[in-house]
């Protein structure tokens, strides 16, 4: 790949549109991902989805384009949440999805992502072998014209993703009275439609994208309106979706904010009290907050905490067997109702809690007491060489011993941005705040921009 060209990163492929991630990044990405992807499955067909994004037609003509010229058939499934693809990818036999989406970014950027035909996102083994042919895209072999694939759209399967996700509510939401903030987003269409038909009475906001208002004050990473409008409307619950739907922020009756830490404690303590929750163990990020691990420890459940990234999580609870992990951006998985996150069945399993306790969620994700937790980014020259430097090891190492627990340290690098995260969280907000700002003083002083 060219140098400042966008690279696969935490979450496929991003960068600023028709800037940094052009309609030639994306045909040369098509032609190395069929290349690559067509080695291991039989089948030819790829389906395509995308999010709301103004440079969405663009990206998606080009990416097809390479995707065809390589004799794969591309099958367009329009706007749909990135859970829509996966789950897609799986009914079709299909050996690939696509998203074209950056997520809850604002719409200047965008991203591609990949599915395998398991539905579940690339490794990064298999990411590293698309960026190498991308590099030789000019001396893949390519097909003949009468071999040359086909560019269909069609939505028939959308239906079939919309019932599965209908069908993981467990019983109908009579009676319940429901925010839904669909960030002028991939969840526009097809998230108050799908609540209403289980019987709850939906206040739909920011349904109305335009190509450039996605995320824009809204959706999960701004859940304020939605918050705002659960305590107007005297609703039971908001969820807010980001821009593609595979994760949700929701809110209580009384508008407080419950993230992803929250609803996976209401959720595995829900499984845990039936005996459904394999191993009693829950699997979450670094970033989780330390009341969460309190909260399941009071209950005997254990929590496993892996690298930033749902693909990681994903990866241990396969490891484990386990029945639910996530993040507390709101992404949350439950293996066994599908392959990736998904905004929708996370608000749901949140709802049949609700209901089946009869409780409302105010009183059920009161038992995450949040920890004092500080993170700050420190802007530095280059993401690569810090962690060789002993100076900034013998920092880390020491401040690990003087928190509770060495876990509740993270010290990393951005995916995407000259920038190192630097979290602690501890009982104690001073030792907290202590112990991120010698960090970040000791970075910027050694590595600093």
């Amino acid at each position: 790949m060219s140098a400042g060209e966008p690279r696969f990163g935490t979450d496929g492929i991003r960068g600023v549109a028709n800037t940094e991630l052009t309609p030639h990044v994306a045909m040369r990405l098509g032609m190395a991902a069929a290349h690559v992807l067509s080695r291991s499955s039989a089948s030819r067909r790829v389906i395509v989805g995308r999010d709301t994004r103004l440079s969405g037609d663009m990206l998606e003509a080009a990416l097809n384009a390479g995707f065809a010229s390589m004799g794969m058939h591309v099958t367009n499934v329009g706007v749909v949440p990135t859970p829509a693809v996966s789950q897609i990818t799986l009914f079709a036999r299909a050996a690939a999805g696509v998203v074209i989406s950056a997520s809850h970014n604002p719409f200047e950027d965008n991203g591609i992502k990949f599915f395998g035909a398991d539905g579940r996102k690339l490794p990064d083994a298999v990411e590293d072998e698309i960026e190498a042919a991308m590099a030789q895209w000019e001396s893949l072999p390519r097909p003949g014209p009468a071999e040359i694939g086909r560019i269909q759209d069609s939505r028939d399967l959308v239906g079939q993703y919309l019932a599965r996700v209908a069908s993981t509510a467990g019983a109908p939401l009579d009676g319940f009275r429901l925010v839904l903030d669909c960030a002028n987003g991939a969840a526009h269409e097809l998230a108050p439609p799908l609540f209403r038909g289980l019987g709850a009475e939906v206040t739909a906001i920011h349904t109305e994208p335009d190509g450039v208002n996605i995320n824009v004050a809204c959706g999960s990473t701004k859940p304020a309106s939605m918050a705002e409008t659960v305590r107007h409307t005297g609703a039971h619950a908001g969820l807010a979706f980001d821009g593609d739907c595979d994760r949700v922020m929701m809110c209580d009756e009384r508008g407080e904010i419950v993230d992803g830490d929250r609803m996976m404690a209401v959720c595995a303590l829900g499984m845990h009290a039936h005996g459904d929750l394999p191993g009693s163990l829950v699997v979450a990020t670094i970033m989780s907050n330390a009341g969460l691990e309190v909260a399941l420890e009071e209950h005997g459940i254990r929590l496993v905490r892996t690298d930033v990234g749902d693909r990681h999580v994903a990866e241990e609870l396969a490891r484990n067997g386990a029945a639910i992990g996530g993040e507390q951006s709101g992404h949350v998985l439950f293996p066994r109702l599908g392959p990736t996150g998904d905004g929708m069945v996370t608000g749901l399993q949140v709802l049949a809690r609700m209901r089946a306790s009869g409780r409302p969620l105010s009183e059920l994700a009161s038992v995450v007491r949040p920890c004092p937790q500080l993170l700050r980014n420190v802007r530095v020259r280059s993401r690569e060489g810090w962690q060789q430097v002993p100076e900034i090891q013998q920092a880390i190492a020491a401040a690990r011993a003087r928190l509770s627990r060495p876990e509740w340290l993270s010290v990393r690098a951005s995916g995407t941005e000259p920038l190192i995260r630097v979290m602690a969280q501890d009982t104690d907000a001073a030792r907290v705040e202590s112990t991120v700002e010698e960090l970040c003083a000791l970075i910027e002083r050694r590595f600093g921009a």
